[in-house]
């Protein structure tokens, strides 16, 4: 059984792995194991503090086999972005040129340099080894976070965001940086993007152009890119579509991936999702159907995925091992998700794609 918890100091190891298994362009797991340290003391901060945690909370999660105790992935998120560290985006927008005398109505795309974001929840860090990326890990490890949101909702800011990655070839390089590097930086994206993850962010506001970037100026490559996600982020950002969240035109300064957003309350495992009491029992017919658990804690927090019954109560009844997995028992209380049959299709077809 595949089970959520707070990331702790001896998952340290399997994090470093994570960093240099997760590729290019992952700046919140830097290849630095000082910064990699501050990631998990964070959270170990926030999970410890809870309600009482600061609005820059860093809330990291691992994946556990519970039967190997091998740590398979990660996946996190930043209750407030922006509220120390300034977050930066390009907005797409359009200006219009008009002349009446000439006779001429010119509608241009321009990109600004922004700040929309600062004071939003992110959801980030998400890896998942290629080894477990099978059944329904990445579910697992993607949807849970919905779940703390809704349990935990003082925690989080009304606006929900996610960073997709954008386009790169497989040594790293970026189109749309490498029009920015020619004009106003002198840096591999690698580099670039490795500053960020130590959170040298200041050379963005230095460096990058102050007024907005006629997208026509830009070479073809570059605008080609321009809101498109990696071949590896399709997925993932076909899952966020499903839960509700939209591409406002607003993308990464490095590689121009799309950012997307939806309203917390809005999000859709957030609006399904319920709580109910917990029955444990011996054994659950064979049909049970699937859902995401998730028990109410913070610090002790567990999530999976496991069989169920409602009973004529309208308990929850659960059988003694997941009751473990999620360390709660009978009188519990769990937030749960279904998973019907439709959404279990749309997962084998989005993993199979």
């Amino acid at each position: 059984m595949m089970v959520i918890r707070p990331i702790e100091a001896r998952d340290f190891p399997a994090l470093v792995r994570f960093a240099y298994e997760s590729g290019h362009g992952f700046t919140s797991l830097p290849k630095n194991e000082p910064q990699l340290q501050v990631r998990i003391e964070r959270a170990r901060q926030a999970f410890a503090e809870g309600p009482d945690a600061r609005g820059n909370a860093g809330f990291l999660f691992v994946m556990e086999d519970s039967e190997s105790g091998a740590v398979v992935g990660t996946s996190g998120i930043e209750a407030r972005v922006g509220t120390e560290d300034a977050v930066y985006h390009y907005h797409l927008s359009k200006v219009v040129h008009t002349s009446r005398e000439l006779g001429i109505h010119n509608t241009v795309d321009v990109l600004t340099l922004c700040n929309d974001y600062s004071g939003a929840t992110e959801i980030c860090t998400l890896f998942l080894t290629p080894e477990a990326r099978q059944r329904r890990n990445g579910f697992l490890l993607s949807r849970f976070r919905f779940l703390f949101m809704a349990q935990h909702p003082l925690f989080f800011a009304d606006t929900v965001m996610a960073e997709m990655r954008g386009v790169s070839d497989e040594d790293g390089r970026s189109p749309f940086w490498g029009w920015l590097q020619k004009h106003f930086f002198s840096m591999d994206l690698a580099d670039a993007v490795h500053r960020v993850g130590m959170g040298q962010k200041s050379f963005i506001a230095e460096l990058m152009p102050h007024y907005p970037v006629y997208v026509s100026l830009l070479d073809e490559a570059a605008q080609a890119v321009i809101g498109k996600v990696h071949a590896q982020t399709v997925p993932a950002l076909r899952m966020l579509e499903r839960e509700g969240f939209l591409w406002r035109g607003y993308i990464d300064p490095f590689d121009a991936g799309p950012t997307v957003e939806a309203r917390r309350e809005a999000i859709g495992s957030v609006a399904a999702s319920w709580e109910e009491s917990v029955a444990v029992i011996d054994r659950l017919p064979e049909e049970a159907p699937t859902a995401l658990l998730t028990n109410g804690e913070c610090a002790g927090f567990r999530a999976t995925l496991a069989g169920y019954r409602i009973d004529d109560n309208g308990t929850l009844q659960i059988d003694a091992a997941t009751a473990a997995a999620l360390r709660t028992d009978s009188g519990g209380r769990l937030r749960a998700l279904s998973l019907p049959a439709r959404q279990l299709r749309e997962w084998r077809e989005e993993h199979a794609a």
